[in-house]
């Protein structure tokens, strides 16, 4: 696979791992999605100032209101920090 298919599936098993955890198997609950960037994103909690923030971006996750997040709202993140971080970075 090359890099980009790699990354891909990367994500696809990272979301699964997490939402198998409890309740149904295709949505991450607050709970799994909290313990996923809590394993998966740790600096990205570390820039967080308090726990408020963190729900607020776990509640930010939740586009249609259902109090869990799918798959589309979990890329939709990941997509927003990479943009971020690709900002961030110095071009070579």
């Amino acid at each position: 696979m090359t890099q980009l298919e790699t990354a891909m599936a990367i994500l696809i098993k990272t979301f699964d791992t997490y939402a198998a955890g409890e309740g149904k198997k295709d949505t991450l609950t607050k709970a799994e999605a909290k313990a996923l960037l809590e394993k998966e994103l740790p600096g990205l909690l570390k820039m967080t100032k308090n726990q408020d923030e963190v729900d607020k971006l776990l509640k930010g996750l939740d586009f249609n209101g259902d109090s869990e997040v799918d798959f589309s709202e979990f890329v939709v993140l990941v997509a927003a920090l990479t943009c971020a971080c690709h900002n961030r970075c110095p071009k070579k």
